[in-house]
């Protein structure tokens, strides 16, 4: 019971939390990517342009930062550098899809611009492939 109230902790329940925040990331923005690349013929005329994008385009670049980004925060391979095109999904999706609406249709985009942020700031954690082949954690 003390423990659920201690202020402590040690390097390994960061690190722990660190690749509980990656996989369930990672878990939780796949099935976006499936969703676009199951619909990509319905999708691709329909998909919101991004910086004079076509919505064609957009909906590549968002797809391939869904799965494969997604698939690299799993692993923890190239962490911190995964996170960059998944912040700029997310935030084209806050701010372009659902106008800014933090508290209401881009909710979820909102939690997921926090959760890759903690990654970019913390980097993958020791429980990585980044740490198993001797990236810096900094």
């Amino acid at each position: 019971m003390n423990s659920l109230i201690s202020t402590r902790y040690t390097t390994a329940m960061v690190d722990g939390a660190l690749l509980l925040l990656r996989i369930g990331t990672a878990v939780l923005m796949i099935p976006h990517g499936l969703q676009k690349l199951n619909g990509f013929d319905k999708m691709q005329n329909e998909f919101v342009s991004f910086l004079g994008l076509s919505p064609k385009l957009s909906l590549v670049l968002a797809m391939s930062a869904e799965l494969g980004c997604s698939l690299l925060l799993l692993v923890g391979l190239f962490t911190r550098f995964a996170t960059v095109p998944l912040i700029i999904t997310m935030l084209t999706a806050l701010f372009v899809a659902h106008q800014g609406a933090l508290f209401g249709d881009g909710e979820k985009n909102g939690l997921f611009i926090t959760m890759l942020l903690v990654l970019l700031i913390l980097g993958p954690g020791e429980y990585s492939l980044d740490a198993r082949l001797g990236k810096r954690r900094f």
